[in-house]
């Protein structure tokens, strides 16, 4: 497949590394664990979306944009990295932040994310959770068009057919850096929400017919509805490739189990993660995605799913700085720790 041929802005730092996590690993006396380290992608500390702007910012670019405008949670790495990619291009930035978890808390809607957001430059506007935020946010780049801006719409996430080329690209990249190593990949786990990344691997993994499987952990919608969402934008991504049908409906797996109370809410399970990856292998993950994604790796291990003498990479989509707003689930975990 030949991505040059659409258009792209190099900004990432790329490839990211794909590592052997040896003491998780023996931890857990399951799988061999790699890790493929998409939280190395540069641009204000970093992460998934990072591959997906590329494309996406290019686009922006060639329409003569002069404003981005996309949306997230509160606590978005996307919204952050999206602000810093506008920031790096010279563009103006404006995120529309929807309130997925009623949280109160001051640190949390003004640390982490929230305040690199600022940092960068972008301007930022609270909504209810709920809405229908492609809408709102339609609505607010109508209102820049009529001020004379050239406003350049993103979906939450990033994720559609163009972002998706980013994960495509990510899916060469890592089968690149295994048969240059001579590993033989038996899984490939990543967190899935807005669904591009999980879209893009697995367009770019059938595409070049790699013949790994690729398990999505959900970090917000019900199975059945996750799937049919990273199916369809498979589709679209395919479609734009130039390899339309070349994903299967069974080829889509996404295990919303570990889920919790909702989107943006850690459970315990995650925050056992958080520790785990923090303390046995010196990496950080964030309470949103990968904590969650890396909640259902270890839980797969421990239940024999993935079996010893197979080899797993997990993809760490990154955001890290999210943890700066999540002090205080942090606190409770640990009392509840102590309690026990």
């Amino acid at each position: 497949m030949h991505l040059a041929r659409f258009p792209r802005v190099f900004l990432a730092h790329l490839p990211t590394p794909l590592e052997k996590l040896d003491r998780l690993s023996k931890e857990l006396g399951g799988p061999e664990i790699w890790i493929k380290r998409d939280d190395c992608t540069g641009l204000s500390t970093g992460g998934n979306k990072t591959r997906k702007l590329e494309f996406l910012m290019a686009e922006a670019q060639a329409m003569g944009a002069d404003t981005v405008m996309t949306q997230g949670a509160t606590q978005s790495n996307h919204a952050r990295q999206t602000a810093a990619f506008a920031a790096k291009l010279g563009m103006a930035c404006q995120i529309l932040l929807e309130d997925r978890t009623g949280s109160n808390d001051a640190n949390y809607n003004t640390n982490g994310n929230v305040l690199l957001d600022h940092l960068h430059g972008a301007t930022t506007s609270k909504r209810k959770g709920g809405m229908d935020m492609q809408a709102e946010m339609e609505a607010v780049a109508e209102k820049l068009r009529a001020e004379g801006r050239k406003v350049y719409v993103i979906p939450g996430g990033g994720s559609n057919a163009t972002g998706a080329l980013g994960y495509v690209n990510c899916a060469f990249e890592t089968v690149s850096q295994a048969n240059d190593r001579g590993l033989v990949i038996d899984h490939f786990v990543t967190a899935t929400g807005s669904a591009g990344t999980q879209a893009g691997l697995i367009t770019g993994l059938k595409a070049i017919n790699a013949g790994i499987p690729l398990t999505g952990i959900g970090v917000r919608a019900p199975r059945e509805k996750q799937e049919e969402n990273v199916y369809k934008l498979a589709l679209q991504t395919a479609e734009k490739l130039g390899c339309p049908g070349v994903v299967a409906r069974e080829d889509v797996v996404a295990d919303s189990s570990y889920v919790g109370e909702g989107y943006g809410i850690p459970r315990a399970d995650t925050l056992e993660a958080i520790r785990m990856f923090a303390q046995l292998e010196a990496i950080l993950l964030d309470p949103v995605y990968s904590g969650k994604g890396a909640a259902g790796l270890i839980d797969y291990c421990r239940k024999g799913k993935f079996k010893k003498g197979e080899r797993v990479v997990f993809l760490h989509t990154g955001g890290s700085a999210a943890l700066f707003g999540y002090n205080a689930a942090f606190a409770d975990d640990q009392k509840s720790l102590a309690a026990e």
